[in-house]
């Protein structure tokens, strides 16, 4: 049975970007939910910038690199842990912290260590695939949380979208100007890349159709794929491989940008959360995974191949054919529709 009132709830927030954008509805609903005396977000310290600037900033706990969570959970002493992480080590570390109710999925064979799990759909010995936002949202139904929508909402604190739009007039982009913004890396792996040059022609094609200059961004590590990208296009494209990137000012990046062109990772959760036009190329992964918040987005993939997807990180076969065989043409018609529902949402 579930307390009617807990004194102190511990909600363990997803590791991987994306995730985390889509847990904010749940984030939300539990700092709002009265039955809590206190609430607090236990996120890992790189991905704090992602819920700073509002009411989320303030309940959370930093997780630092090498931190052993289980001594975190010791000092905070919480009635509860709800995980949004599906990983087994966290359901460990709540179990190792004796936590008395531990609510999270019943993946990754963890279902022993919680008091209370969700076991998703299977068919034929195999989980069917659902849209995490839902999965995040049952997750919280187990803790007595209603999340009455799923829609993502990020904070953006002005001085870092005035700090952003200065370092872009600095490029020659001032704040009319209308930019696409592409994100080609994948911090999943090679499998979810989109060739440089598709990018580059994806980008040329939407200079001469809108007159938007292409901007690139990605993360650590990707400023090789960044000026790959950059390079490859006719009408010139911002790299930002040189100045500042975090999680922080990509916020303020994608707010700000006309259209979001994106791989299979994080940032199109962005574009969800500041309502952006969004256009996600998508190769290895279950699509179902990523059917929400899809008013503005369109995902594209090539469709009818026989080892797709496949989920890896690295293309089996070594072909990459669901990457390479996806034509720049497709990804521009989707994105001309995305910015057409944009229109006629504003009209």
């Amino acid at each position: 049975m579930i307390p009617q009132a807990l004194e102190h709830l511990y909600v363990r927030a997803p590791n991987w970007v994306g995730d985390l954008v889509m847990a904010t509805p749940v984030l939300r609903a539990a700092i709002a939910d009265e039955r809590f005396g206190r609430v607090t977000i236990g996120v890992r310290a790189h991905l704090a910038s992602v819920l700073a600037g509002g009411a989320l900033e303030r309940c959370l706990v930093r997780l630092e690199r090498g931190q052993d969570e289980a001594d975190v959970l010791a000092r905070l002493k919480p009635d509860a842990a709800l995980l949004l992480s599906n990983s087994l080590g966290a359901a460990w570390r709540v179990f190792r912290a004796r936590v008395p109710l531990r609510f999270g999925s019943a993946l990754a064979g963890r279902r022993w260590l919680l008091t209370h799990a969700l076991v998703p759909p299977t068919s034929e010995g195999r989980r069917v695939p659902i849209p995490t936002a839902h999965l995040l949202r049952d997750v919280a139904g187990l803790a007595g949380i209603l999340v009455p929508d799923l829609h993502p909402r990020l904070d953006l604190p002005r001085e870092v979208r005035e700090t952003q739009a200065a370092q872009l007039s600095e490029m020659g982009i001032t704040r009319g100007d209308g930019y696409v913004l592409c994100c080609p890396g994948a911090a999943f792996g090679a499998a979810k890349l989109w060739p440089p040059q598709h990018f580059a022609r994806a980008l040329d094609l939407l200079w001469e159709q809108r007159g938007w200059r292409g901007v690139v961004t990605g993360g650590p590590g990707e400023e090789s794929l960044m000026d790959a990208v950059a390079k490859a296009t006719r009408h010139g494209a911002l790299s930002l491989s040189g100045r500042r990137r975090d999680l922080e000012n990509l916020k303020a990046l994608v707010a700000d940008a006309r259209l979001l062109l994106v791989g299979d990772s994080g940032p199109r959760w962005y574009a969800a959360a500041f309502d952006v036009p969004c256009v996600s190329v998508m190769g290895p992964n279950f699509p179902e995974l990523t059917a929400s918040s899809l008013e503005l987005a369109e995902i594209v993939r090539l469709e009818g191949l026989e080892c797709s997807p496949c989920l890896e990180r690295v293309c089996p076969l070594a072909h990459h054919r669901c990457m390479r065989e996806l034509e720049p043409a497709r990804v521009v018609g989707a994105a001309e529709r995305v910015l057409a529902r944009k229109q006629k949402g504003e009209s």
